[in-house]
């Protein structure tokens, strides 16, 4: 029982081989061009042609901008992170792929599950989007059909109505995409181009067309508007540029981050095309910037349109024909993005199926290009289910737990691994640690050898014996950081839950805030006198142990904004995961073997 045990957690443990890697697989065989391309068109999609509209209407008023400002900060932040782990990893730039050589086998899987995640509710979305924004060209009569015809008189998490037009939408791409990258990826790049142009078009015409008392609206005015709209309207909130104060532009921040889930999909074994991704989103920073402001100037935020909000913009400052225009631009926009969500899913999904993780009749491939045509298929099929089933908003925030939980697991192996020996000094180190321990304990009686080895432990926390990173001195880093996970999210979630009596001087919680911060400043200190690694990387991220941990709270905090119904769903997905894992990964996988 003793040896199953430790082969058990061997299996959770197990590290795989860099020389493992093949050098295909998640490899993008595309140029630097084509990763901007990539990058771009996978971010300026639903998150800016639907999302901004409805943040913007029900949730933070023109503050939307601060929202992505916030969002865009904080993705910043995990790319860093991201960037840095890549270069770890030589040969591949997958975090899935990183994760299984430098943290483990079930870590690995974590991150590559939440991932697959993250696609699949990216695809299904998109495909709701194009529908709805091609449904409002046309006077909504897709919507009215559906809802004659397949109403779904389900739970209240469900649509309200059976989209079989998305379910199509997915499935016509699926095929496309099992055709080949190459083809794929010349439709990417026209269709990516017209969004660029179109969108250069929103924000000059926002500009011009926009008044910006829109930004400074009272309750007279949301008066006004009543009395002309008796229906589509949104809330009113206070009012002025920040209508629904703080716990607005914070929640609204946490599901802006829908907009800049996609750069994980950037990959590349230079460092040119590692700074790629950091080079797209700020390029899409900009552009949410441009047409947040845009939409909110040309636009009162309780007037615009949910599902449509930029070509209904147009036709709200009197520029009925440009609304086409815009149309072709979103739809182009959503085509691109759609391809950009489903072109690596089907590689990560492959890549553990070769790994043993997921059921490898996925890892199939078909022809000379080694197309994975049949993850391609099962994860569309999947992808166009979700998108006949629920709607947008119910499982956008799904996808933002699932990306937030994945960079924040990035950002901690960072800090993690950052502290760790070199694996051809660990052993040598290890030597000279035991050599000590076995003076102190010479020197000193048996009966005080207890009270020598705590104290030898407290002097290492902040005086620790080696310049280079130990095995023991890699443990505290490690304790520490767990540590810190468990402070920050305690200081999250009462800063989620009680925002406004924490800040007003409520003298309990205020005491137990402040209480954890100062824990959480020790423990930091704890780590930042432990001795880093000196292995040389091609991008390391400044600001140790700080950077990791700033990054590692604003994921969670934007986590905590989320209802119940997302982490009930997120929970049904990762028990799946786990069911998964332990019923099949860890008997297949391609490491440890029963003898």
């Amino acid at each position: 029982k003793l040896r199953d045990g430790e082969l058990f957690g061997q299996k959770l443990a197990h590290r795989r081989g860099e020389d493992t890697i093949r050098s295909d697989g998640l490899k993008i065989h595309l140029s630097a061009k084509e990763l901007v391309f990539l990058g771009v068109g996978r971010n300026l999609g639903a998150g800016l042609y639907i999302v901004v509209g409805a943040v913007a209407k029900y949730v933070a008023g023109p503050a939307t901008i601060i929202c992505f400002l916030v969002a865009g900060l904080s993705s910043l932040l995990s790319r860093l992170c991201y960037v840095e782990f890549e270069a770890r990893v030589s040969r591949s730039s997958s975090a899935y792929v990183c994760s299984y050589v430098m943290m483990g086998q079930l870590w690995a899987f974590i991150v590559g599950w939440n991932i697959i995640l993250l696609f699949l509710i990216a695809t299904a979305c998109t495909a709701s989007a194009w529908r709805y924004a091609f449904d409002s060209l046309i006077g909504d009569h897709i919507s009215q059909a559906l809802e004659r015809t397949v109403p779904l008189h389900v739970p209240y998490f469900l649509a309200t109505c059976a989209d079989f037009f998305a379910l199509g939408l997915v499935l016509l791409f699926t095929g496309l995409l099992a055709l080949g990258v190459p083809e794929s990826a010349r439709v990417y790049r026209v269709f990516t181009g017209i969004n660029l142009l179109v969108l250069s078009f929103i924000i000059l015409s926002g500009f011009i067309k926009g008044d910006p008392h829109n930004w400074k609206l009272t309750k007279q005015d949301y008066a006004l508007a009543t009395a002309v709209f008796t229906h589509s309207l949104g809330p009113p909130g206070a009012g002025g540029f920040v209508p629904f104060d703080f716990e607005g532009v914070v929640r609204g921040a946490a599901t802006c981050f829908y907009a800049f889930v996609g750069f994980a999909a950037i990959v590349g074994r230079r460092l040119l095309q590692r700074s790629i991704s950091l080079i797209s989103l700020l390029m899409c920073f900009v552009a949410y910037f441009g047409v947040s402001a845009a939409l909110t100037l040309m636009v009162p935020y309780y007037q615009i349109h949910h599902h449509s909000p930029l070509p209904e913009a147009f036709l709200h400052v009197g520029w009925g024909p440009a609304r086409y225009v815009v149309a072709v631009g979103v739809l182009c926009a959503l085509t691109s993005s759609l391809l950009g969500d489903m072109f690596p899913m089907s590689r990560l999904i492959r890549a553990m199926a070769e790994d043993g993780l997921l059921f490898q009749g996925l890892a199939k491939v078909c022809g000379h290009k080694e197309i994975p045509v049949v993850a391609i298929m099962s994860s569309g099929s999947l992808a166009g289910i979700m998108a006949l089933l629920f709607e947008f908003s119910d499982i956008a925030d799904l996808m933002v737990v699932a990306s937030l939980l994945t960079y924040s697991m990035v950002s901690f192996s960072v800090l993690g691994l950052r502290y760790q020996p070199d694996q051809n000094l660990s052993k040598s180190k290890k030597t000279e640690e035991e050599t000590e321990m076995e003076l102190v304990l010479q020197g000193r009686p048996l009966d005080s050898e207890p009270e020598a080895a705590t104290s030898n432990i407290l002097k290492n926390l902040w005086f620790p014996t080696s310049t280079t990173p130990t095995q023991k001195s890699a443990q505290i880093v490690y304790g520490c950081a767990f540590l810190l996970v468990l402070l920050l999210t305690l200081l999250s979630l009462v800063l989620a839950q009680w925002p406004s009596q924490v800040f007003s001087g409520d003298p309990v919680l205020t005491t137990v805030a402040v209480l954890l911060l100062l824990l959480i400043t020790g423990v930091t200190a704890i780590i930042w006198r432990q001795p880093q690694s000196p292995t040389p990387l091609m991008f390391r991220v400044p600001a140790l142990p700080v950077l990791p941990l700033v990054s590692i709270f604003v994921n969670v905090y934007l986590m905590m904004q989320m209802t119940s119904r997302t982490w009930t769903l997120f929970g049904v997905w990762n028990a799946i995961g786990f069911a998964i894992y332990f019923g099949y990964g860890i008997r297949h996988n391609s490491g440890l073997k029963h003898p």
